[in-house]
């Protein structure tokens, strides 16, 4: 049996500099690794299961996409840390630790799974452009965040969607889809005050959603302290 890590990631910054005819934004994003990870544990056979939840539909899953890509076959047993739908980039690390673990590296074939892939194919710090797939490491700096996720998800499509249809809105806090996520979900906006009224910082929405973050470590009332990790 092999055991792998996969490492959530976090949007610090996403400005959207154009969109491409096939629909798709064109991004210019700065990403950093957490030390928030799942855990992959790899034996022969075949199958994936989320540990404690039992077997999911392969065809919904990224990890079989990504064992499709290499041509391989495992039975993948996940243990899940990384929360679901709040931006963190749970489903693109458990397909980047496979692809690592086949020593797959070509970051333009991992796109194709998803846009986070490409950046959690590398990790560390890195800036990231085109659709996800142009991922430029950059000098780790080592920081401490306070993230506070909703009990909620975000749906990226949707988000993207409202921004395309609110004329392409600058955000005003380094995150241009934070107006769109807003508008889309508007119980977002209890939990960035809580946020800010518990650390006295600016709130920043990692991605598009759900997760707010900020510098530095606060931690309590269901606010997880993580750090920044290189590649």
């Amino acid at each position: 049996m092999t055991t792998l890590t996969a490492s959530a990631k976090l949007t610090l910054s996403l400005r959207i500099t154009g969109v491409r005819d096939d629909g798709y934004h064109l991004i210019d994003a700065e990403m950093v690794t957490l030390d928030l990870a799942d855990t992959l544990e790899i034996e022969e056979g075949h199958g994936v299961a989320i540990s404690g939840e039992g077997e999911i539909d392969p065809s919904e899953n990224l990890i079989t996409r990504a064992l499709d890509l290499v041509g391989r076959s495992a039975k993948v047993t996940v243990a899940k840390h990384i929360p679901p739908g709040a931006g963190l980039g749970g489903g693109s690390a458990d397909a980047a630790a496979i692809l690592r673990w086949a020593g797959y590296t070509d970051t333009q074939g991992a796109a194709q799974l998803g846009a986070d892939v490409s950046f959690c194919l590398v990790g560390g710090r890195a800036r990231v452009q085109g659709i996800g797939e142009l991922v430029q490491p950059m000098e780790f700096v080592p920081r401490t965040l306070t993230l506070l996720i909703p009990p909620f998800g975000c749906s990226t499509p949707a988000v993207y969607r409202r921004w395309d249809e609110m004329g392409g809105p600058e955000g005003s806090n380094g995150n241009d889809l934070e107006p769109a996520a807003l508008d889309v979900e508007p119980r977002l906006d209890q939990y960035r005050r809580a946020l800010e009224e518990a650390t006295g910082q600016t709130a920043r929405l990692a991605g598009s959603g759900s997760t707010w973050f900020v510098e530095g470590a606060y931690p309590g009332d269901g606010r997880i302290v993580v750090g920044t990790v290189p590649a």
